[in-house]
């Protein structure tokens, strides 16, 4: 399994000959990525901000790539062919099986006007070796998921967990290797010692990547 990390929460999984590209955003966009983006077998969207959905973007891709989202994504950008999934659904990819999972986007007093989540999920995708597991936007809830790899977002101002709660959701998720999400935006900066702190604490192995990095899980 291989995971690509492109700015804020935008990720490529590739694995068993397939590619998944999962809430490609508009934060730090660049032109390079569209040959990336175009060149995948289906897209994962977990809701509507356009730092998940870039939708100028993916309406350009032509309708041969499979974009899954919920309804009020497809309310939102009514161009964009989405194929609408909700929570507890299950997708197939030949071999790999992709569970469409619960996730809560948080609020706060900037979100009012038109921007507030009220449907959300996150995805965790199974090869037969690994589990994958992206929340989305999402607080801390309680839950009985498991998975390998945990990417999440640790930034909080009220609209995510924290680096706190994203090391206790780690440890509770049995991830082997958390990959921390959603650093991009200047107006909800990520505090780089508080996440070491709390996954140090915690005793929770993970790996901060640049964008546009690259790993490869065994």
């Amino acid at each position: 399994m291989k995971i690509t990390k492109f700015p804020q929460s935008c990720l490529l999984l590739e694995t068993k000959g397939k590619k998944i590209l999962i809430d490609p955003g508009n934060l730090k966009y660049k032109e390079e990525y569209f040959p990336i983006w175009s060149n995948v077998d289906l897209i994962l969207i977990t809701h509507k901000h356009p730092d998940h959905c870039y939708a100028e973007v993916l309406e350009k891709l032509g309708q041969t790539i499979k974009i899954y989202s919920t309804q009020e994504v497809q309310n939102a950008y009514q161009a964009l062919p989405i194929n609408v999934v909700k929570e507890n659904d299950v997708l197939e990819l030949d071999t790999i099986k992709i569970e469409v999972v619960h996730a809560i986007h948080g609020y706060q007093p900037l979100l009012k006007g038109g921007k507030e989540i009220y449907e959300n999920v996150g995805y965790i995708i199974d090869d037969g070796q690994n589990r994958f597991y992206t929340t989305s936007d999402t607080i801390c809830f309680q839950n009985e998921y498991k998975a390998d790899i945990l990417c999440v977002p640790v930034t909080g101002h009220g609209v995510t967990m924290s680096a706190f709660e994203a090391a206790l959701y780690a440890k509770e998720v049995g991830a082997i290797l958390t990959l921390p999400i959603h650093m991009d935006n200047p107006a909800f900066p990520p505090d780089f010692k508080f996440i070491e702190e709390m996954f140090d604490k915690y005793e929770v192995e993970y790996e901060i990547l640049e964008n546009d990095e690259t790993i490869e899980i065994e």
